[in-house]
């Protein structure tokens, strides 16, 4: 083996081990990329190696980090994220509890189908898993416990609703995943909108399932209501204001309007309207959204410098080409290399967090998806098909990583809100069916690829 490759493999086994001491992510991965750049010119000088790497290799750090922080599409994140916090703080979550809650009332397993039509409604219009999830426990969890509802599943659907805001459009790692492979954020909104309804639909299903199978799980509540138009036209009402922002932002990309970085101003600003509608936006709450968005967008672009430090130096040693020469030596076919990448990707996150993923190993895996003949039908209108079908796969099996132990960010999330009587356990316990609907989802992207494809397609078609 040559001295590259072991100084790929080192970096990616230091990377991993220092994430469990507790330091800040961003400044591990910077971290370790400046180490093994030292590494790699010490061996160069001394072990008579080539490995490429000196201070010239870092010096290349700047116009990346430039080229980063001078980005038009990278401004769309601290304005979904201004967007999401804001409506987190609008109390349009609360109103759409209280009515489709009587909708639903007396249909067993009724609440839990509430918080996730919510998590849907949500993440459409959020898309700040950390926020959802936290929002959701803290509105329907006391309900759920007074309802006798089965802890675990209750808990469970808590957290999988909460996620959805990763992969339902406008979500802030579908941006950073088209910037990352150039492809176009449009292109994978669009085809994020059939997969994020059909995970939210197997959710409502499989709820429905466990009320009939085990109506135990899931009991009635004793003074439900009969629904009737009152309760409908309250429903709806309720449901209008975040319907009509999430068409204000994705109806302005979806018809060519706006970009997506104008429609996230779109959003921010509507998200604004919509609190002060409610009575809701006041000097305090601003000042705590503009310190929340700062906050969430600080994190996010300094992972991004300590990512393209570290994917620089690897991709100097010649990490991309290794890893796409062990693909490629599988003794499986294309196919068989997609689902081996997924695996990886899958067991990649429970520990990695969907940023880092997002930002090192998905650039590196792009060019090995592009070298294989799919054969994925873009209907001769959408660019880069097989990328485009890819990163929907990783965006669903990236959302599992929000659920699966030891770094599962949800799981936290939800304890952190939870009572003492709620333990962790309970929790895991309660994500494994939903883990297990996802990979089921995963599955059916992998077999029919036109889920994906078929409306950026019409959209562009026509």
């Amino acid at each position: 083996m040559e001295m590259n490759e072991i100084l790929v493999i080192a970096m990616f086994l230091t990377f991993i081990a220092l994430l469990f001491t507790g330091f800040p992510v961003a400044f591990v991965l910077g971290g370790v990329g400046v180490a093994f750049a030292f590494i790699g010119y010490l061996s160069d000088i001394y072990l008579d190696t080539f490995t490429g790497l000196d201070y010239l290799t870092l010096s290349l750090v700047v116009n990346r980090i430039y080229k980063v922080m001078d980005n038009w599409v990278m401004v769309a994140l601290p304005m979904f994220i201004f967007m999401g916090i804001m409506l987190d703080r609008s109390g349009v979550a609360e109103r759409l509890m209280q009515s489709i809650q009587q909708l639903f009332g007396r249909v067993r397993g009724g609440l839990a189908i509430t918080v996730t039509l919510i998590g849907i409604i949500l993440a459409a219009s959020t898309g700040i898993v950390g926020a959802s999830v936290v929002l959701l426990g803290l509105m329907s969890l006391p309900a759920m416990q007074a309802q006798n509802y089965n802890k675990p599943l209750a808990l469970g659907t808590i957290a999988s609703a909460g996620t959805l805001g990763i992969l339902i459009p406008p979500s802030i790692m579908l941006v950073i995943m088209a910037d990352q492979l150039a492809l176009s954020v449009g292109d994978l909104f669009m085809g994020a909108v059939a997969p994020g309804f059909l995970l939210g639909a197997m959710y409502v299903f499989f709820i429905v399932a466990v009320g009939i199978i085990r109506p135990s799980m899931f009991p009635l509540p004793e003074d439900a209501k009969k629904v009737d138009w009152p309760v409908i036209w309250n429903v709806f009402k309720s449901i209008l204001p975040p319907v009509a922002l999430i068409f204000a932002v994705l109806g302005s990309i979806f018809a060519g309007i706006a970009t997506a970085t104008e429609a996230s101003g779109v959003g921010a600003f509507g998200a604004t309207l919509l609190a002060w509608w409610n009575k809701k936006l006041n000097f305090k709450v601003f000042k705590e959204v503009l310190h929340g968005s700062y906050n969430t967008t600080a994190y996010i672009f300094a992972v991004f410098l300590g990512a393209t430090c570290f994917a620089l130096v690897l991709r100097e040693l010649g990490g991309d080409e290794l890893i796409e020469s062990w693909l490629h030596a599988l003794p499986f076919g294309d196919y068989g290399i997609i689902v081996c990448v997924l695996l990886i990707i899958f067991l990649l996150g429970f520990f990695l967090d969907w940023i880092e993923i997002t930002l090192i190993v998905l650039p590196l895996l792009a060019p090995v998806i592009s070298a294989l003949d799919l054969n994925i039908n873009g209907y001769g209108v959408i660019d880069n098909p097989e990328l485009v079908w890819f990163v929907m796969l990783v965006a669903m099996a990236l959302q599992t990583s929000f659920l699966t132990p030891p770094m599962g960010f949800s799981l936290f999330y939800l304890k952190g809100v939870c009572p003492p009587d709620v333990k962790l356990s309970h929790i895991y316990k309660g994500v494994v069916p939903f883990i297990i609907l996802q990979l089921i989802g995963l599955a059916i992207l992998v077999a029919w690829p036109q889920l994906v494809l078929w409306l950026p397609a019409t959209a562009y078609g026509s």
